[in-house]
């Protein structure tokens, strides 16, 4: 008997799933275990398993269309088994899932149905949306096309290279053709789900599938930049390859990832001097990780900058800089929570005698180097378990005890703040952790992180002892409860056994949301951290 196949729940978050490809046709035979497709979640791809044994006989959503939780996405039975019956069922949740937006116009169906319901099934056009890459991504920024219209595309080649709120990424092509529309310039925005691309056989309606999609009620694009380009600007030149090892397009541009970009610059490379060895002659890491300058080409770096004087002394100016997607992003999340969350703040001094004597012995025998941030990280995930209702998170209608201990280290970047997450620090030791600490940052200045590396945090440090801040109050990093925030450790007199003696204290502060942690308990859990610190052999215990 045919079973139908719906789209599981694969997170705690998902709401529906996108179709990334399909690894079966109608027809093939599957054995349960058999992967059935890919699917895009809110988290990540994953792969969707047969539990039946059979023939695919029907494929109800097409690639890269979204599919809400418990949708139906396909039929697996016998070969030749009437199903009729099943895709009159399927067929009613389908219209819901795709026109769920339509519920509440039920009353107007009848006078707009011929303009909502725009027949593409001809077409042989695929519309490139802008992708979800990350949890908090509401839109991105189209950084830099890497095609133009009318050049052949092939899936898996890269289209342009989207900048979102955590990093920049590319954005692959998914399907075969030509690129027959691109609809944002280099620079604008599109939210989450807008289109900005079509690829397809040429010729192809296109007009009438981007009218189908807007009808669907999906997003737009995000309006272009006021001043509007000119017109040889408005889609992206051919990028051609010369006889020497520039990889410069005809327009200027170069056909470089962004890591490549990035370590040229700290290197101090001009990277239009180095050859590219990627797809189309596009500049990747290992081109610049090889790459030599000779005397006659002087890197940036040696070269002394030129000084530029004002016509007049003391003539104002100021330049606009238009916000990154990560900064953007900050300021969102960070305004929410600090007028959402109703903050109060303990602070305190922890004497860091014995913790200054003891990283010198840890330095000894450890093979990293640990630093006094990774000691306190530890300290604080041995406080946490002793004071698991510190370790919370505000649900609106629940408070979550989170039984396991993965730690925020708040790492700051060019751009902003990232925040990558020690996961189960009250299990590592601290050359593990120092190690770790160490390799994350790296990945954070590079925007090399991935949403695994910055998902999941139940408490958060921030850390500016290191540039000399003696005390200060952080704002709570959601969905945490709590964040420490740690000033530098300082040479002070102070009393010890009835004498003024001189000391190194070091301040922390322990922002609290009061709807899930009271004063009395933030206070216990600094009590403890700074028992920890003042005697660092108990934090091993």
């Amino acid at each position: 008997m045919a079973e139908v196949i719906r789209m599981p729940k694969m997170s705690d978050t998902m709401e529906e799933g996108v179709i990334a490809s399909w690894l079966v046709k109608v027809g093939d035979t599957v054995k349960s275990g058999d992967i059935l497709a890919e699917v895009e979640t809110d988290k990540a791809t994953m792969e969707l398993e047969s539990y039946e044994d059979g023939t695919v006989l029907h494929l109800g959503v097409k690639e890269k269309e979204a599919v809400k939780v418990d949708g139906v996405i396909a039929i697996v039975g016998e070969k030749g088994e009437k199903i009729d019956d099943l895709l009159q069922d399927a067929t009613p949740e389908k219209a819901t899932e795709i026109e769920s937006s339509a519920d509440d116009e039920k009353s107007e169906e009848s006078n707009s149905e011929s303009e909502d319901k725009i027949d593409t099934s001809g077409i042989n056009a695929a519309l490139i949306t802008m992708p979800k890459m990350s949890d908090t991504m509401t839109e991105g920024v189209i950084a830099t096309w890497l095609k133009k219209v009318g050049d052949e595309v092939k899936s898996g080649d890269i289209l342009a290279e989207v900048e979102t709120d955590k990093a920049t990424m590319e954005l692959e092509a998914y399907e075969d053709g030509k690129l027959l529309y691109i609809g944002v310039e280099a620079g604008s925005a599109v939210a989450v789900d807008g289109v900005i691309a079509v690829v397809g056989e040429e010729g192809a309606d296109y007009k009438k599938l981007i009218q189908a999609h807007d009808a669907g009620g999906k997003p737009k694009a995000a309006s272009k930049p006021a001043e509007k380009a000119p017109a040889s600007t408005e889609t992206p030149k051919a990028e051609t390859k010369s006889n020497n090892t520039s990889t410069a397009s005809a327009d200027g541009r170069v056909k470089a990832s962004p890591l490549a970009k990035k370590l040229a610059e700290d290197k101090g490379y001009d990277i239009n001097a180095i050859s590219g060895s990627g797809e189309g002659g596009r500049i990747v890491k290992r081109d610049v990780e090889s790459f030599t300058p000779s005397a006659s080409a002087p890197s940036k770096a040696s070269g002394a900058p030129s000084v530029q004087l004002p016509s007049v002394v003391g003539e104002e100016s100021h330049e606009d800089v238009q916000l990154s997607q990560m900064r953007k992003t900050i300021a969102r999340r960070l305004t929410e929570s600090k007028f959402t969350a109703p903050h109060f703040y303990l602070t305190m001094e922890i004497n860091m005698d014995k913790a200054v004597e003891a990283r010198k012995s840890m330095n000894e025998l450890s093979p990293v180097k640990i630093s006094f941030n990774d000691i306190v990280l530890k300290a604080t995930a041995a406080a946490l378990r002793m004071h698991p209702n510190v370790n919370v998170s505000w649900q609106e209608d629940t408070l979550r005890y989170n039984k396991h201990i993965h730690i925020g280290v708040a790492v700051a970047v060019d751009e902003g703040l990232l925040v990558p997450v020690v996961r189960f620090a009250d299990n590592k030791s601290l050359s593990h952790i120092s190690a770790e600490v160490k390799e994350l940052a790296g990945k954070a200045t590079n925007k090399q992180l991935q949403p695994s590396d910055w998902e999941g945090n139940t408490f958060t440090i921030s850390n500016l002892g290191m540039f000399g801040i003696e005390e200060f109050t952080a704002i709570i990093n959601p969905p945490d409860a709590c964040i420490l925030a740690i000033g530098g450790i300082k040479e002070t007199p102070i009393v010890k056994d009835g004498q003024v003696v001189p000391g190194n204290v070091m301040k922390v502060t322990l922002s609290c949301d009061h709807r899930a942690v009271d004063g009395a308990v933030g206070a216990a859990f600094l009590k403890t951290l700074k028992g920890l610190l003042e005697d660092p052999v108990r934090i091993l215990i």
